[in-house]
């Protein structure tokens, strides 16, 4: 397998430590705030989860400014992005706090380069509350390609607002409000978090997730392996219910720079009476707007029902399609993307 980097000067790499060597540390936990745009975050999430797709790593500067891309082959010319189920966002990665204009100009040389090498490419999920969807298509639209964006998922938050726990859950649905009373009372689940990463809590975690009603883990190696990665930085939360000594609800959260993400949670079906899941989600909320002290809560994407009991905000999440018109095999898509924009309008 081998790892392909476009940079302006022509430079090939043929892995991701020639690349990590390129950015330093700029492509990890001090300058990249989230987690997603880290090369700690790629770099296992290739080789754990997507080990069969050839890696297309796209870099440009513009003066000191530099960004990247990372991108994966799905196909004779076409790409996607080195992303799956486990991503909240993906985007182009900026190596510093750039003004608009830098960045669009970065961004037009990365879109630049890929006309070489592919003629269609789609990235998903890509925020926009940091205006990368809005940029990303403009930059690619001025480079040529012809893009399509869409909304692709929700993502539910809670912006903590400076509340303590108590205050925030004052507003939580009546329904949802009683039936941690009721339960509670019956004091049968007993709860912990854990901020250490040992393998006999993480068993507990999988052993729950084996028993609930979630589909197969698509790769439990690279969940473990985040979690130990984050729980040397501090960053872990790994919440934990039993009843009678068996573990019966996890949570697998990680807490950084005034987030917290929410990764996994399971419970195990047949303790669904005493509600396991409900009492672990109120000790782990309740830890990190009273102990972490976090501003905002990201439950990633989806629209399953219990997240809209625990959150009050959604963000849209998208879909850019880019299509280099000059190359012939663009020219269907590009038609089905028209007529399909025009029979909606209808």
């Amino acid at each position: 397998m081998t790892d392909t980097t476009l940079a302006m000067t022509s430079e090939y790499h043929s892995n991701f430590q020639s690349v990590q060597a390129i950015a330093g540390e700029k492509l990890g936990r001090t300058v990249q705030k989230s987690l997603f745009d880290r090369i700690e975050w790629l770099k296992p999430l290739h080789e754990l989860c997507l080990p069969d797709k050839s890696p297309l790593i796209v870099h440009a500067t513009e003066g000191e400014a530099e960004a990247w891309m990372f991108l994966m082959k799905t196909g004779l010319g076409r790409h996607a992005a080195l992303a799956n189920w486990y991503n909240f966002t993906f985007r182009p990665i900026f190596l510093g706090d750039y003004d608009e204009v830098t960045k669009l100009a970065l961004l037009a040389k990365l879109a630049k380069q890929l006309k070489s090498c592919s003629h269609h490419i789609e990235i998903t999920p890509v925020p926009d509350e940091d205006s990368a969807a809005s940029l990303t298509e403009r930059a690619f639209e001025q480079a040529g390609w012809v893009v399509f964006r869409s909304k692709a998922d929700d993502n539910h938050i809670l912006n903590v607002k400076g509340r303590t726990f108590d205050q925030y859950w004052a507003g939580r649905p009546g329904q949802l409000r009683n039936t941690v009373r009721r339960k509670a009372k019956k004091n049968l689940v007993s709860v912990r978090i854990e901020t250490q990463y040992s393998d006999e809590d993480w068993d507990d975690y999988v052993s729950v997730y084996e028993r609930s009603w979630k589909p197969e883990e698509g790769n439990p190696d690279f969940l473990r392996n985040l979690a130990r990665h984050e729980a040397a930085a501090g960053c872990m939360r790994l919440g934990l219910a039993y009843i009678d000594g068996e573990p019966v609800a996890a949570q697998f959260w990680t807490v950084e720079n005034g987030e917290a993400l929410i990764h996994k949670l399971a419970h195990v079906e047949d303790a669904t009476k005493t509600s396991p899941g409900t009492l672990l989600s109120v000790a782990m909320f309740q830890h990190a707007i009273d102990v972490d002290h976090v501003d905002l809560i990201d439950f990633g994407t989806g629209n399953d029902g219990y997240k809209r009991e625990w959150m009050e905000d959604v963000r849209d999440r998208y879909r850019l399609e880019f299509y280099w018109p000059n190359n012939p095999m663009s020219w269907l898509p590009i038609l089905r993307h028209y007529a399909s924009g025009l029979a909606g309008k209808r």
